[in-house]
């Protein structure tokens, strides 16, 4: 079986990255350890940029919707932005993933289920993929397994550069009167863990909630999220279950091309530094290597430079300024309230912007946040 293209992973980055390349009229094949539909871990966040991303309609698996998020800063500050579209679309990844997954089938796409790869080796300009179940060759590999990514170990990412952050998630049941009162909007709670945020997402039928550290360190998860349930005011639990996972942060320093293999959304490190939301980073980065590959009718060379250019023209600069910005965001927290008392709202606003992908983060911040402090000094 040979392919022009072998993606490796279901997830949104890779399903959709395998729609536009089929669409396209490349050869396509996603290469996924499961069966579909599978759990997987995630706060199954997906901002609005991320969604009018996709190049169709995921109505059917949408649990919620929400036009209304509430970010509180420590016990004091409390504010509240509304958009007309869904800032946050709210799904659960076995439903979307399997979406996603059968609308790059109906582009063609073959997928190979309870396929897991096992070798990459690399012969006459072509890919040799071993999996659990049979033997395959690409032009092209695009990994797209997430933080882990043994695809990129296999490829030769031998070191990871990215910063991986710790995060703990439950999927929470409640009383029918703790989900009436807490299911109405998203929630933020910045520092209701150190160096970081706490969140709930209200699903269909239950909550996610959970907390994350935007620090690479040893902390007691656990506790905090205990915490945040008092937070809450959640009365009783009917039912939990628990799911830690780490989210890369920062964009390896190594590359991302090695042999024609790509690598795209958290296997090349491309979540939102901020926000650790990786889904809208995800399926744009796919698309990148996509475009990449189809604008330059698959030479491997060429399309390695070009998707490293589409990446250096606009994700990589925004990431690096969100990187700085999470560090002095969660770090200098005397400093960031004192600014948030006054220009809270609009900050806030300005977030939301981004999440619906109506700008970018600044490049010129570092200038902008010295001006606001002036003026709070002086």
């Amino acid at each position: 079986m040979h392919f022009d293209v072998a993606i490796i992973g279901s997830g949104p980055s890779g399903a959709s990255t395998a729609y536009h390349l089929a669409k396209a009229g490349i050869k396509t094949v996603i290469v996924e350890k499961e069966t579909l539909p599978r759990y997987k871990t995630c706060g199954g966040g997906l901002v609005f940029r991320g969604r009018k991303s996709l190049p169709f309609d995921i109505h059917d698996a949408v649990e919620s919707e929400f036009r209304e998020i509430d970010i509180y800063l420590g016990e004091n500050l409390h504010f509240t932005t509304q958009r007309k579209e869904p800032s946050i679309t709210m799904i659960m990844r076995d439903a979307f993933d399997k979406l996603l997954t059968d609308k790059a089938k109906e582009q063609g796409v073959v997928l190979l289920e309870n396929h897991k790869l096992q070798t990459l080796a690399f012969k006459d300009e072509k890919i040799i993929l071993t999996t659990s179940q049979i033997s395959l060759t690409a032009n092209f590999v695009i990994a797209a397994d997430g933080a882990l990514s043994p695809t990129a170990k296999m490829a030769g990412w031998i070191n990871d550069t990215r910063n991986l952050i710790p995060a703990l998630e439950y999927e929470v049941e409640v009383t029918p009167a703790d989900f009436e009162r807490l299911s109405k909007n998203v929630r933020f709670d910045i520092d209701a863990i150190p160096y970081g945020y706490a969140w709930n997402f209200p699903k269909k039928n239950h909550l996610s909630i959970g907390v994350a550290s935007a620090r690479r360190t040893k902390i007691n998860l656990k506790k905090y999220y205990r915490a945040y349930m008092e937070t809450l005011g959640i009365s009783k639990v009917v039912s939990e279950s628990q799911h830690g996972f780490q989210i890369p942060v920062t964009p390896r320093t190594d590359g991302f091309v090695k042999n024609n293999v790509f690598l795209i959304g958290d296997a090349a490190g491309f979540a939102d530094p901020i926000t650790a939301e990786g889904i809208s980073n995800a399926i744009y980065s796919g698309k990148l290597a996509a475009q990449a590959i189809i604008e330059t009718d698959k030479h491997p060379q060429k399309a390695a430079e070009l998707y490293i250019e589409k990446l250096e023209a606009g994700l990589l600069p925004e990431i690096k300024t969100a990187i700085w910005l999470s560090k002095w965001f969660y770090e200098q927290k005397t400093i960031r309230n004192l600014l948030a008392k006054k220009y809270g709202q609009r900050i806030v606003e300005e977030m939301l912007n981004v999440f619906h992908g109506q700008r970018t983060y600044p490049k010129n911040v570092k200038q902008k946040l010295k001006q606001k402090i002036k003026e709070l000094v002086f």
